[in-house]
């Protein structure tokens, strides 16, 4: 278990090496290019394999306690030691990570963003693997910080140099934000270790905050909050995000939305909730009135995006979506209870699923239509998907209808236990300002219940209605037939298809997880 971990984190770093050689070991294609771009399937499937091994042999039993540990001191003048571990709280995320980016390799195999060569593709697509999952996976203050910033580089070239129109200005916005953010984070995590004693993040979460002063925490869960919100992205920091995935390719924009936005709400429940339980109580009204905010806030804007006769992109519609799922993680996470927090787990996992699935539709769309404005794609000649490729409709209409939270399917159990949370918060927390948040929360779901329909209605039906212009009902609309959904597709997106299902129907499988850690995290890792 110790050196499946470590060789979890390890190997897409070396993967990303071994891209850039003049030919990746071991692989053979058809030209250097196939070569390097079956190199990133081969790593990627290769993390994935042990990611499902590390799963299997994990001590369902016992998913408080932190599993395949290895502690050996890195920088014995500075306390930073490499900490690795894994509990019921981060394994749904490595694994996750893993299976996301997997999928990204092998559906970039089979349709490569336009772009300068493969070579760098594959190697920053395998370096953003290695810090996302370093991320969820290490045990140390300032390696997390180390991992945290890992991932924006590689983001950032995979947006300004595959990206589609108006790349360069939303990569500069990404990394400006992201960067800005993690400076003012930095700085708690520096005040706590020095404060505390240790960068270490088990040691940290079992003294409780008993060795940091009430100001202490205070300050460092402002100042770690400050870094963690804008990659979650809370409202009003989240302005960075509906470029960067306007303008990124398929395979960004899934990561972006389905693994990167998930190490900020991870960070507030690993580090600031145990860590600085003061701070975070003094904090948790603040963080659930924004969240509650961003809830509406998204909605509202994607409503106007998706309405008829609003221009609106359906990426940047997706993106803005992100902002009010996950305002409810964090609402979940701001409630202290292991009904929110478990809430706010669960919803993390469920949106990397759906809006990954979202991505990866309105990818395909883009690549057959070569624009993924709804306007064009709704006009007379738009997409009218149930009758020219039914089966991509199916699944974008599957996709939404899973992401407005439909019972049955996964992201339903996350909201509803977010606002089960929020109506009887922890102790301390005035209630009738979270009975509040909860009510705007409700109205958050139908107005994403509203806006994922219309989209339903304009893109897979055409027009503004279940009739297109010319045409009478029952029969094929006008325009040209589309290409439906190609093998490569198929394998690389019914996985997330599946899942949905499965954590939809089977939600105690990720909670079993996730609640006996939670339950230990808020009693200060006793």
């Amino acid at each position: 278990m110790q050196i499946l971990l470590a060789a979890i984190v390890a190997l897409p770093l070396l993967g990303s090496a071994a891209a850039l050689l003049p030919a990746p070991p071991g692989l053979r294609g058809r030209s250097p290019e196939q070569a390097v771009l079956r190199h990133g399937v081969t790593v990627t499937g290769a993390v994935l394999a042990l990611a499902v091994a590390l799963a299997a042999g994990f001590d369902h039993g016992h998913p408080a306690r932190m599993q395949a540990t290895t502690d050996i001191s890195w920088i014995p003048a500075l306390g930073i030691r490499i900490h690795l571990g894994v509990d019921g709280i981060s394994l749904p995320l490595l694994v996750l990570t893993a299976l996301l980016t997997f999928l990204c390799a092998l559906y970039s195999y089979f349709k490569m963003p336009a772009g300068p060569s493969p070579k760098a593709f594959v190697a920053l697509l395998l370096l953003l693997e290695a810090g996302t999952l370093a991320s969820f996976a290490v045990l140390d203050l300032m390696l997390f910080f180390l991992a945290f910033e890992m991932v924006l580089v590689p983001m950032y070239f995979l947006i300004a140099r595959w990206g589609g129109e108006g790349r360069e200005r939303a990569a500069l916005r990404f990394i400006l934000y992201t960067v800005l953010g993690s400076v003012v984070m930095l700085l708690g995590l520096l005040l706590v270790g020095i404060k505390g004693g240790t960068f270490d993040m088990v040691a940290l979460a079992t003294d409780n905050g008993s060795k940091l002063s009430h100001t202490t925490q205070i300050v460092a869960v402002v100042a770690i909050g400050l870094g963690l919100a804008v990659k979650a992205p809370m409202w009003p920091l989240h302005s960075w995000l509906p470029d960067a995935h306007t303008a990124a390719p398929t395979a960004g924009s899934v990561l972006l939305a389905g693994v990167l936005l998930k190490m900020g709400t991870y960070g507030f429940v690993r580090i600031v909730l145990p860590v600085a339980p003061d701070g975070a109580h003094a904090f948790a009204p603040y963080l659930a009135a924004f969240a509650a905010v961003g809830i509406i806030y998204g909605s509202l804007v994607c409503l106007s995006l998706a309405r008829s006769g609003a221009k609106g992109d359906l990426k940047r519609l997706i993106a803005y979506s992100s902002v009010g799922h996950m305002g409810f993680v964090l609402l979940g996470i701001a409630t202290l209870t292991p009904t929110g927090i478990n809430g706010a787990l669960f919803a993390n996992i469920a949106h990397g699923l759906i809006t990954g699935l979202l991505f990866f539709l309105v990818g395909a769309l883009k690549d057959r239509y070569g624009t993924s404005d709804l306007d064009r794609l709704s006009g007379e000649h738009g997409a009218a998907l149930y009758g020219k490729a039914p089966r991509l409709g199916g699944l974008l209409a599957f996709g939404a209808v899973a992401s407005l939270g439909l019972p049955g399917l996964a992201g339903f159990w996350g909201e509803m236990l977010a606002m089960f949370g929020s109506f009887r918060p922890a102790d301390g927390l005035s209630r009738p300002a979270y009975l509040t948040f909860m009510a705007l929360a409700g109205l958050g779901t139908l107005l994403t219940a509203a806006y994922m329909l219309v989209v339903v209605r304009r893109v897979c039906m055409g027009g503004n209605g279940t009739e297109t212009a010319g045409h009478k009902p029952g029969t094929p609309p006008a325009g040209p037939l589309l290409a439906d959904v190609q093998s490569y597709e198929l394998v690389s997106w019914t996985p997330l298809v599946a899942l949905t299902v499965l954590a939809g129907l089977w939600p105690a499988a990720l909670i079993g997880l996730t609640d006996p850690a939670v339950q230990q995290l808020l009693r200060g890792g006793k």
